[in-house]
């Protein structure tokens, strides 16, 4: 399966659906340690802004997936 054709299943945290989503729907924000590693995204069927920890096997996934990563650093000063 291409990239941008991977789906993954994820329960919203807010209205508890299991809903079915494209990588491109993901994001994924890597933090210097993995409580500050996650992956978000809107849930279609409420609307909610979900955000959940993401360990290193989800970590993988989404990467190989091509889901849009950005990485977290820290701002001196």
């Amino acid at each position: 399966m291409e990239p941008s054709q991977t789906r993954f299943k994820v329960y919203c945290s807010q209205c508890r659906e299991k809903v079915e989503l494209s990588a491109s729907e993901f994001r994924l924000a890597l933090g210097r340690t993995k409580e500050r590693t996650f992956y978000s995204f809107t849930c279609p069927a409420c609307g909610a802004a979900v955000r959940k920890p993401a360990g290193e096997k989800i970590v993988a996934a989404l990467v190989d997936a091509g889901v849009s990563t950005m990485r977290l650093v820290q701002v001196e000063g």
